[in-house]
């Protein structure tokens, strides 16, 4: 952003696609651009009729910020006010425009209140408040309501914090390099697994293509650099997390109904502020581990010396996370929570640049390491020609060599320290000058820190180590062995289908949106939209049940049993058995019968899918939809919010009552009292007869709701049917299970593995007597069941894994061969990280260790 001199670039407001970014409100704080509003926007407001002002009210609160975040403020203020395009005067926002043209020295603005924003704008024109007459009371409104000063802080965080990102990694890795740090650290699975983070596998990554090729790293077991990913990935989320909310805030119109914004900027800025601590920390702690690599003990304590008396102290750096952290807490001042924060990434900028001057100063006085040749005034001299001369020929020797992308680093820094060609590297001294100088470079708006952020990005973007491919979080690769466990997979599970007459349907793997939307409830967030170049609005299958409604009612199809096999997609966070891309296997049965019979088949083919694919243990718990309403009407809930009580209750298999009773309470509106009785019934589980018993028996009060005895009778056929064909042992009546999707009117059941195997459900399903209906006007009644292939088999058949913690081969091959004679599936994995063989996808794993 620096400029060396002529016309400053200028920043329209209002033009047609324009938008306004976190890096143009900084460029505007500092002097750097000027700012214009677009005269068809201005026309737009001259044209406005505005009501008569009023005398303005100057509160005695005033909140006087710094010239950089006064006209970081106002440039947000009048982006704001051109997009909400309300009834302002043409005067209010050439008055802005005004002051935004001064390139610098203008003194600080009074946020504090609209009058006193109006007082300070006009004084600093050179004019008097009265020729303003006053501001009307919509443009007060618009001036409390715009949030600016926060918004505008917040836009210098994110572009000085989004550029300490990459600074950070590349300097990290530069201390690797110094201190010898092992890459191993640096090993992460890929992300798109749902076992790991990726913020931190991408950090990972970057910090390997920085040190390939490198000979000096890989001897140094030390805390400061296996924690790399951990921290600095943090720190790349909490900066991602305020630069999403900032681009959004710079271009959205005031909303004058708006509350609690600024509380909602004041609580990222508090996530960003932590992992600024942790930043500073892990910076420092690197630096002490460089700098045992200072030559001899009379140089190390010189530098600690230094380095102690110099460098920011962390003692500095906890005292403002404590003002910060008291204000936040009291709520009462936004502006200079925001303030703490950019001061703290202030001090993490000067500890970076000693961190880099350590390093730098540590690679130059190992003689051991081959550097380039730097054919200009940055190659720092030696103290005598005699010297030069003798590094000159011990150049031949060195074998060792920095990695590609830390040798670019290290002309850059150079470079960057160009001035210094007098610097003596035996001078102790020398190191604190250049990382006082780094520190002066290391900002937004000086132009080497520009061409170092280019090196830094052109290192990761081109490095081999990135140009490996990935695949999408959520997803999953499957090689020939996979593949041919889960082609087995899908011929046991169509036997069965096949067994009980079902025939195969497909159906298209996107749908119109009006087909899918307002069938899921609140997973209706989890769809994936489509963007179609043909004007259609269309949406990724959210399962294969949706669909198959809409094939029976645009056929005017009334009975079908019918299996179907494909992928479906949900926006979800992976975890640990969830995915965005999975296989569904489905049969339903269509059309009228008995009174239970299809859903008797349709659990009795689960318990054969399950049974025959040898999944381990497992139990189906079982409900009814009527039963669940009738409950809840039982407990005085009323019935528009049946459903999103049901939503809180299903996440009793994850949380204790306690926690879903009070987000029932807090969240959901329902008395203490009235979730308190929902707590009774959802509690209750166990056999099927004996809790059908319990439920119908005197004195129940599911015998005065009708819906809940129509639901009591039709349980007891189905039970009575299970129990013949002996699958009703599988089956456990549970009523807290509520199954969150809103097409289901009848039984609803779910199938889970048993003990500690929890991948949660593995298999689901219930009867939708309305859903064909909703497409057609014309009522087919449906049950069926969908059961989620990648829960149910494993990627191996490999049962026990001897994961020798060194390279012990010839324990390993004892041990397993003891496996093998038993006929246990076993395989041996030889690797001193415990991490490596967890990652395994193994049921059980056997550690040996040296003791």
């Amino acid at each position: 952003m620096e400029l060396a001199g002529g016309e400053r670039p200028t920043i329209v407001i209002g033009g047609k696609g324009s938008s306004l970014s976190s890096a143009d409100v900084y460029a505007v704080a500092r002097g750097f651009r000027k700012v214009a509003i677009d005269p068809a926007a201005l026309e737009r407001f001259s044209r406005s009729q505005s009501p008569p002002p009023h005398p303005v009210a100057v509160e005695s609160i005033s909140k006087f910020l710094t010239t950089a975040e006064s006209r970081a403020a106002l440039v947000v203020l009048i982006n704001k006010l051109v997009v909400s395009d309300g009834a302002v005067r043409p005067i209010f926002l050439s008055l802005i425009g005004e002051i935004l043209g001064l390139q610098s020295g203008h003194s600080s603005l009074d946020f504090g209140s609209s009058g006193g924003l109006v007082t300070s704008l006009f004084k600093l024109n050179g004019k008097h408040p009265d020729e303003f007459v006053g501001a009307t009371k919509v443009e007060i409104c618009l001036l409390e309501k715009s949030s600016a000063a926060s918004v505008g802080i917040c836009a210098m965080l994110d572009c000085y914090a989004s550029a300490l990102v990459r600074l950070s990694d590349a300097v990290a890795a530069f201390s690797c390099e110094a201190a010898r740090a092992d890459v191993a650290f640096f090993d992460l699975p890929p992300s798109g697994d749902g076992f790991s983070i990726k913020d931190e596998t991408d950090v990972a990554a970057d910090i390997k293509a920085f040190l390939l090729g490198s000979k000096t790293v890989g001897q140094l077991n030390s805390e400061p650099f296996s924690e790399i990913p951990l921290v600095h990935g943090s720190f790349r989320g909490a900066v991602r997390a305020l630069h999403d909310r900032t681009r959004v805030e710079l271009n959205s119109s005031i909303n004058v109904r708006s509350h609690g914004k600024e509380i909602a900027l004041v609580a990222l800025v508090f996530r960003l502020a932590m992992s600024i601590q942790l930043m500073c920390e892990i910076s420092l702690e690197r630096a002490m581990a460089v700098a045992t690599f200072l030559g001899n003990e009379e140089k190390r304590k010189k530098f600690m010396e230094d380095f102690n008396k110099r460098c920011p102290s962390l003692d500095v750096m906890r005292e403002g996370l404590c003002f910060i952290s008291e204000k936040t807490a009291s709520g009462s001042d936004s502006v200079e929570v925001l303030h703490g924060v950019y001061e703290l990434l202030v001090i993490l900028k000067e500890i970076l640049a000693w961190e880099a001057a350590v390093a730098l100063y540590a690679l130059e006085l190992d003689d051991s390491i081959e550097k380039q040749e730097v054919n200009d005034p940055a190659c720092i001299n030696v103290n005598s020609e005699n010297e030069k001369v003798e590094k000159k020929v011990e150049k031949k020797k060195r074998k060792k060599t920095l990695g590609r992308g830390t040798s670019i680093l290290w002309k850059v820094f150079k470079d960057m320290l160009n001035s210094q060609n007098d610097a003596s590297i035996d001078n102790v001294a020398t190191f604190g000058h250049w990382a006082e100088l780094l520190a002066l470079y290391f900002a937004p708006e000086e132009t080497k820190f520009h061409t170092l952020l280019g090196k830094i990005k052109e290192i990761v973007e081109s490095n081999e180590v990135r140009r490996l491919p990935k695949i999408p979080k959520g997803t999953l690769d499957f090689g020939k062995e996979q593949m041919a466990i889960r082609e087995h997979a899908f011929s046991v599970i169509t036997d069965v289908f096949k067994r009980h007459g079902a025939v195969s349907l497909d159906t298209p793997d996107f749908e119109l949106s009006e087909t899918l939307m307002g069938k899921y409830g609140e997973d209706s967030k989890l769809i994936y939209d489509l963007v179609d170049p043909g004007g259609e609005l269309c949406c990724l299958r959210y399962d294969l049940t949706v669909p198959f409604a809409r094939y029976l009612a645009m056929n005017n199809i009334n009975s079908l049993k019918r299996f179907q096999i494909g992928k479906v997609y949900r926006r979800d966070n992976p975890s640990k058995g969830r995915y965005c891309e999975f296989y569904q296997c489905d049969f339903d049965i269509a059309g009228q019968c008995e009174l239970m019979v299809a859903d008797f088949e349709v659990l009795k083919v689960l318990t054969e899918l399950l049974d025959e694919l040898n999944i381990g243990d497992y139990e189906i718990k079982l409900n009814h939809r009527k039963l669940l309403d009738g409950m809840l009407e039982i407990c005085g809930v009323s019935s528009e919010k049946f459903r999103t009580v049901c939503s809180s209750i299903d996440k009793l298999d994850k949380q204790s009552f306690d926690q879903v009773k009070k987000e029932l309470v807090e969240e959901k509106g329902l008395a203490v009292a009235t979730a308190e009785k929902i707590g009774t019934f959802v509690k209750k589980r166990g056999p099927p007869l004996e809790i059908l018993s319990e439920l119908k028996g005197s004195g129940s009060s599911f015998l005065g709701n009708s819906g809940s005895v129509l639901a009591l009778n039709e349980l007891e056929i189905l039970f009575n049917v299970l129990e013949k064909t002996k699958c009703l042992e599988k089956i456990v009546f549970d009523l807290s299970l509520t199954r969150g999707l809103d097409y289901y009117t009848g039984a609803i059941f779910e199938a889970v593995f048993k003990g500690s195997t929890q991948v949660g459900s593995i298999a689901a399903g219930g009867r939708y007597d309305n859903l064909v209906g909703m497409f057609s006007g014309k009522q087919v009644p449906a049950v069926g069941v969908s059961l989620g292939i990648e829960r149910v088999i494993r990627a191996t058949e490999t049962q026990v894994l001897v994961a020798i913690l060194g390279k012990d081969l010839l324990l390993a091959v004892e041990l397993v061969n003891e496996l093998w004679n038993a006929k246990v599936n076993a395989e041996f994995g030889l690797n001193k990280r415990v991490r490596n063989h967890i990652d395994r996808a193994i049921p059980w794993v056997v550690f040996v260790g040296e003791s």
